[in-house]
């Protein structure tokens, strides 16, 4: 039976070793408890270390997850869901051991109903391959994090990406689950109806839960038509502050704008370097117009005009496919074009997010500049800033605890500045271990509170993904 108090600790290695067996029994060649698979199961693209689970399971159905549930819930062992590992924050990590459950192999399109503008999905399958197969149906599924993250680590995490400012985020996106719980249930949240008044919205519970209330294991997703007209384009401005209060005019003026990303110098220099793109070394807008063509066409002039009033120019746009995914592509790869601006061979990068109110966008921005200026840090700035969230790619040397304290007190400082500003210590990379420490500052103790409730009403033993989210 599950342990009557919620896990604390780690369970003892005798109960880890009576459970793996039990999973061995019942899985088989889906078990794996070789070293470096329980470690690439711990990895974390943040500086938090790495913490393995101690046997990992490469679950093929609803069922087979309900099964490991349900033997790990009888041992009181915790469970982490995995899907791609692309997460930020330290989301996949196992502090307390236990078993990862991989979802990868659950990667199949279970239905598409395009008339309905919907589909029902594994949460294995990735965002571009849920998108090479909805190509024909003349859908797609807009949210894009930038990685090829899993669709199920996108609900877990309430990702948003480079199109929120027009589709939404994750949020606005799910309609409706296939959840196991921590007892080993198979339960179903929400329906294909694009709304509902009946009862609690379970749906909007789990999605972005990181895996903390259960094990999502079938989403059914808003798709969208592939616009008849697509155009991106590139805008040079004198500053970041520049930018951003193009960007400001942009969204107050309701002009209807798919993506608009920030970069600044730091960045356009690493895409230089990492994808070739030749553009001038100076803060800089990335933007995605969708419509007709003649909407496309209006859009784009508008948002010239726009730019040329904070000193933008050159702007330059192009509806040529091939253009516009090799702009995206250069988005994308940000992480490892930030290496290339390493000034020593041993340095290291992580990434993390803050969001702020639009108004608050320009001076959120220039003070983050200034502070890493300040601290002799190189933090290139990136953003989807259509809706005040910007990152952070700190560079660091790892071998250097000076550098390596200044990375975390710059890292801290930018949170607080994003919460004074009435923002949230994270837009869209979610909390994991990595960010607890601030939802104290974010929300009230009564809010904490109704969280910790909500956790221990559900997972009363603790053993769905422990020690993320809040302490319990």
């Amino acid at each position: 039976m599950p342990s009557a108090a919620p896990l604390t600790a780690r369970p003892a290695e005798a109960v880890i070793a009576a459970l793996v067996e039990e999973l061995a029994a019942r899985f088989g060649n889906k078990l794996a408890t070789a070293q470096a698979v329980r470690r690439q199961h711990g990895h974390t693209l943040s500086w938090t270390p790495n913490q393995p689970p101690d046997a990992v399971i490469f679950a093929e159905s609803t069922e087979d997850v309900a099964d490991a549930v349900k033997l790990c819930a009888a041992r009181g062992v915790p469970v982490i869901a995995f899907g791609t590992g692309t997460s930020l924050e330290g989301h996949i990590n196992a502090p307390f051991g236990g078993v990862s459950i991989d979802l990868s192999r659950m990667n199949q399109v279970l239905s598409v109903h395009a008339e309905d503008l919907d589909c029902v999905v594994q949460p294995g399958i990735t965002r571009t391959a849920l998108n090479a197969f909805l190509r024909d149906t003349g859908l797609f599924f807009p949210i894009d994090p930038g990685a090829d993250a899993s669709i199920g680590g996108m609900t877990s995490t309430r990702a948003s990406g480079t199109n929120a400012v027009r589709y939404g985020t994750m949020k606005d996106n799910v309609l409706a689950l296939t959840v196991v719980t921590p007892q080993g249930d198979i339960i179903k949240t929400g329906s294909r109806a694009r709304k509902s008044s009946a009862g609690y919205d379970l749906t909007r519970l789990y999605v972005g839960a990181e895996g903390t209330l259960g094990v999502i294991t079938e989403i059914t997703l808003r798709l969208f038509g592939i616009p008849e007209a697509i155009s991106a384009a590139t805008c040079q401005f004198p500053s970041v502050k520049a930018a951003c209060d193009a960007v400001i005019q942009t969204i107050q003026t309701g002009l209807p704008i798919a993506r608009i990303e920030l970069c600044d110098e730091m960045t356009v220099r690493a895409f230089n370097n990492y994808s070739k793109l030749g553009l001038a070394e100076t803060p800089m807008l990335f933007l995605e117009f969708h419509g007709s063509a003649e909407g496309v066409e209006e859009q784009t002039a508008r948002f010239g005009e726009i730019a040329a009033e904070f000193g933008g120019g050159p702007f330059h746009w192009t509806t040529n496919a091939e253009e516009r995914t090799k702009l995206w592509k250069a988005r994308h790869d940000v992480f490892w074009a930030y290496q290339t601006l390493k000034t020593k061979q041993q340095m290291v990068g992580f990434a993390t997010d803050v969001c702020v109110p639009i108004s608050r966008l320009a001076d959120c921005v220039t003070q983050t500049q200034k502070d890493a200026a300040e601290h002799d840090l190189l933090a290139p700035i990136v953003g989807h800033v259509g809706d005040g969230n910007f990152h952070c790619g700190v560079l660091f040397d790892n071998q250097d605890p000076d550098d390596v304290r200044r990375a975390k007190e710059f890292s801290e400082r930018l949170v607080r500045r994003a919460l004074a500003m009435g923002g949230t210590c994270t837009g869209e990379h979610g909390v994991g271990q990595a960010k607890m420490k601030f939802m104290p500052v974010e929300h009230t103790p009564g809010a904490l509170d109704v969280m910790r409730a909500i956790k221990r009403a559900l997972d009363p033993a603790n053993i769905m993904n422990p020690g993320k989210i809040i302490d319990v």
